[in-house]
Order: structure tokens, then sequence, then C-alpha cells
């Protein structure tokens, strides 16, 4: 047993039980149950525990037991505290203590996420779901839910933004061309996962949210290079044509996939007078190379295909970082304007700008709402 895997193992024994090395389980819960504990799978968790998962794996795992251990502890002392206090002041501070800690929690979530993007090469190790569960982790276990609950509310229920909290996904996907020394550049806004909750520590009356999202993108290579002029109407404001945004890349022999682009990205709601307008930026952002074996598949030569990667390194320090500057977005109307409305299923979709080189590219970002976490309302 290497020494990070008996950490591992020590550290899940302080919670579930002593540990049976013979038939690799814990004494007082079963190994399911630590898996979606951890937010792992079960074949995921049965390669930690039988130390047949990387280094790196067991390292990440490690973290993941340890944040489990923080946050029992807190609840144990915030709960002793508790049951020897009953007056209002110590809850209101209890209440802002707890807060504190669920941001500080969220905090490491970032600082996590941000320490392992900083490569633009991915790590073999680096799994999708080893990216999006540092974020799922800081929202969907039972420990920290980083939320305005419904008790928290004010006595006249003025806070809009309690019904924008929960889970948000991208509604369509978008694609935009790149305006570089070579033609041929695409990238393919195609999943989003974004988690909204109210900025209480904000002093504004709940008239602000702010979402965390995972995004997971593609860069595609056109085979023909055909200019970015091809895909734009005419015209002093030119736009993208409607023939490129309905066109579908893996429908079409002229254009391989590159690279999957993995993206955290933090955004900023503001509600005011029926407009929801949003700002934000990227915080981390790394590139997967799909595997040399498909991409040669397609006829694509040894040496042409390190050029190619060369030309998305490029793309992803340079082209990539005006997604990382403030957005440029208009404001959209609120789905509803009796913000106690606001339900599953409702849409905020923004017009946005890309600058991509001289070019001022018009786009289209739309979430739809997919689990909220309060779908009561105050009263």
């Amino acid at each position: 047993m290497n020494k990070i895997h008996a950490e591992f193992i020590s550290k899940l024994e302080h919670h579930y039980g002593r540990y049976n090395a013979e038939n690799n389980s814990f004494e007082s819960t079963s190994n399911s149950k630590i898996a979606r504990d951890l937010f792992y799978s079960d074949s995921q968790f049965s390669r930690l525990i039988n130390n047949t998962a990387s280094e790196g794996e067991l390292t990440r795992a490690l973290r993941n037991v340890q944040r489990l251990l923080d946050v029992h502890e807190l609840r144990r002392k915030v709960s002793k505290q508790a049951s020897g206090t009953g007056n209002s002041i110590f809850d209101k501070r209890v209440f802002m203590w707890i807060s504190g800690v669920l941001l500080v929690s969220l905090a490491i979530t970032l600082y996590l996420f941000t320490k392992q993007t900083d490569e633009v090469e991915t790590d073999d190790d680096l799994s999708e779901q080893t990216r999006y569960e540092m974020l799922r982790w800081g929202f969907e276990n039972n420990y920290i839910k980083p939320y305005v609950k419904l008790k928290e509310l004010p006595e006249d229920c003025y806070y809009p933004c309690y019904k924008y909290q929960g889970k948000w996904i991208l509604k369509d996907e978008y694609k935009i061309p790149f305006f570089r020394e070579r033609n041929g550049f695409h990238y393919v806004a195609k999943e989003v996962v974004m988690y909204a909750r109210c900025m209480d520590e904000r002093d504004d009356r709940g008239e602000s949210f702010e979402g965390y999202e995972y995004q997971k993108h593609e860069i595609w290579y056109d085979k023909r290079e055909v200019p970015i002029d091809s895909f734009l109407t005419k015209g002093a404001e030119p736009k993208l044509s409607a023939s490129y945004m309905e066109s579908n890349f893996e429908d079409d022999p002229n254009f391989v996939k590159i690279a999957y682009v993995h993206t955290f990205f933090k955004t900023e709601f503001n509600i005011e007078d029926g407009l929801i307008y949003r700002s934000g930026k990227a915080i981390g952002r790394d590139i997967e190379f799909v595997s040399r074996e498909i991409l040669e598949k397609q006829s694509i030569s040894s040496d042409f295909l390190n050029e190619l990667k060369s030309e998305t390194n490029t793309i992803a320090k340079n082209l990539l970082e005006d997604f990382s500057k403030p957005i440029t977005c208009n404001p959209t109307e609120t789905p509803n304007l009796d913000f106690n409305q606001i339900k599953e299923g409702d849409v905020l979709s923004f017009d946005c700008q890309f600058k991509t080189g001289r070019f001022l590219v018009d786009y289209n970002k739309s979430y739809i709402f997919t689990d909220q976490y309060i779908s009561t309302y105050c009263r």
C-alpha cells in the first residue's frame, strides 16, 4: 500500500469506521454509499479503494475526503454551540459564520479547479468528471449547499434572486469562426452546466446572483480553410449567416474535430427594472486533444496533425483570451416580472459579442433552468 493510498484509507476510516483489507470494505458503510458521498461512480471508487487508480486520481480523492471531514467537523461544532445557546444574536452570528464557511468552501473548489487547468495540454488522468466534480461537489453534496434558504428570506419576501438558485444548462449550441493568419478554425459552444446562487454577501436586497459554470466546448478544423468572410452576412455590421449557424460540423466530411476546450467560468447577474444584466469572465481553461488515432483516420498526416495542434494551442493561449475578458452582452428580460413565479423550464437568453481579430461576432447564449433549489415561493 503506497503512502497516498494509506492516507486515503486512514481518512475514510475517520468517518466510515474500520477498514477491512481482505474484502476492501468499511465496517459501517457500503462502498456504494461512500462513492456517492464523494461523487464517484462505483467503478471509480473501486479503483481508488483497490489501489489501482493513478497517483493523480488518489491525490484528488484525498482532497475530496479531507473536505468531507472538514465539513462534518464544522457541522459538529456549530451543532454543539447552538444546542447550548438560544438567543437571536448568537443565531445571527452562527448564520453569518456558516455563510462564510460556505463561501470559503466554494473558493477552495475554484482554487482546485484552476490549479488543474493552468496547463494547455491536458493530463491523461484528468477526466471530464474530474474537471466537473469539483464544481458539482460544491453544490450537490449533502453537506455544503451555498444557497439562500427559504427561512433566511426577509419578512417582506423581497429577495428576487432566491428563485433563480439552482442548476442551469446551455439551451442551444452556438459556433464562432476564428479570424487569424490561417483560416479553417471554428469554436463550437457545446455544453454548459451552471450553478446559480444568491450573492447574499452583498447588501442589495437580493437583486444579484452569481453563476459558476463548467463548459465543455470544441475546436474544429475545416480542411478547405474557407475564409471567415464566407460565414458572414454583407453590410457595415456583418453577422454570422443563418446557414452557418444551422450547419452541423458532425455531418460535414470537410470538418474535423481537433480538441475539446474545458473552461471554468464565473458570471454575475444583476436584476433591475425587469431586466437581467450579465457580466463575467473565464477563471480556468485547458485543452484536451482528440486522440491521434482518430485524427489520422481523417486523412491527416502526422506532420500536419502536429501543425494543427500547435495552431490550436496558439488559439487557446491568445484568441480564447477574449473569452476570458469581461463579456459584452445585452440585458435580457426576466422570465417573469413576478420573481416568485420563476420556475424550471424558464430561459435566460443573452445576445452577446465576441471579438475575433478585427471582427465583432454576435452570438446568443441561452440558459435553461433544469433544477430549481427553491420550487415553492416565499409567503
